[in-house]
């Protein structure tokens, strides 16, 4: 059994068009949207991925990646299949590029077993939950309820009212920002207004937000451009957690993987903007570490996803000199 789509408008003729995000694609009867999650069914646009579920595991937040929310903390992380970006060096294409089989659930189900495995929380991850809209929205709303949080990972190509409305039981998100630029964005199906909009949005609203850019050689490591990131970055909050991951070719793109001394000098230009910056898939402690700004100590000890808090209180500050460093729920 389909369910309706929460946002769509019907045009007359048979046609629907999606107000979900920025593509508002408009779909003759029978026609599939850029996503490959709504579908024009008699006039009616109809979710295709609705309590559909590809992945379901118990991860490490700092996965995700969250390295300033509950570290340490095991969480119950889902996807289904779909996007709303055309990423030629897509991690997760699999799923994410085409409709995967699935199992089908509902949302009491996803926040029982939540419950059961003892997670605090529920990660919306792997493929795009925006796509994933309506499930993501029934089952957080649930799982708020039973005292548990809600975490996106997500590309933030979402238009304004679906956002307002997801963000109400939201508590926690991981924001990929590709590049910083719009003709880099276009080329990969998306559109950096939007996704800007989205980080400044959440942030605005007390939601605790990590950025993550994966910096691709000959496509997004223009060293001005990621500069001029940085600086924006810093305008909305010098504590904003950023993470800097080291590409690796995948799906169709065949670039060679990221120099890791190209990552270091551009980590060391974004620590002169921001106080927490990381770097990803580079699997050496000296970027993973979380460090007090104020006062130099090792709050949190990392070595892949082995996590140590040394010197972190129950309320996520520096045991040393008092500094807030992580977000608790």
């Amino acid at each position: 059994m389909q369910k309706m789509a929460l946002y769509f408008t019907s045009l007359g003729d048979g046609k629907v068009r999606c107000e979900l995000c920025p593509h508002h694609c408009v779909l003759d009867e029978g026609q599939m949207g850029f996503c490959l999650t709504r579908k024009n069914q008699d006039g009616i646009m109809e979710l295709m991925n609705y309590g559909q579920i590809t992945s379901i595991a118990i991860d490490p937040i700092e996965k995700k990646p969250l390295f300033h929310f509950n570290p340490s903390d095991k969480i119950l992380s889902i996807g289904s299949f779909g996007c709303n970006m055309k990423c030629a060096f897509c991690q997760n294409w699999e799923i994410s590029q085409q409709m995967a089989p699935t199992k089908r659930v509902l949302p009491e189900q996803i926040v029982a077993i939540a419950t059961e495995r003892g997670s605090k929380g529920i990660a919306y991850t792997y493929n795009e939950p925006f796509v994933w809209f309506e499930f993501v929205l029934d089952t957080s709303r649930i799982a708020t309820k039973e005292g548990l949080y809600n975490v996106l990972v997500t590309n933030g190509l979402v238009e304004k009212g679906p956002l307002n409305l997801l963000i109400q039981s939201i508590h926690a998100m991981n924001i990929d920002l590709k590049a910083f630029d719009e003709d880099v964005y276009r080329r990969l199906g998306g559109d950096l207004k939007t996704v800007k909009y989205t980080i400044e949005r959440s942030l605005g609203c007390g939601i605790h937000v990590e950025v993550t850019t994966l910096i691709v050689p000959g496509l997004n490591d223009d060293k001005e451009q990621l500069e001029n990131e940085f600086k924006w970055l810093s305008s909305l909050s010098r504590s904003l957690p950023l993470h800097l991951s080291r590409y690796f070719p995948n799906y169709k793109m065949s670039n060679p993987p990221t120099n890791p001394e190209e990552l270091i000098d551009l980590y060391n230009m974004a620590r002169q903007y921001l106080d927490f910056v990381y770097i990803g898939n580079l699997w050496d402690m000296r970027y993973e570490n979380t460090i007090c700004p104020d006062c130099g100590e090792v709050v949190v000890k990392r070595q892949g996803y082995d996590v140590q808090i040394t010197a972190l209180d129950s309320e996520g500050r520096c045991k040393k000199c008092g500094r807030k460093i992580a977000r608790i729920f």
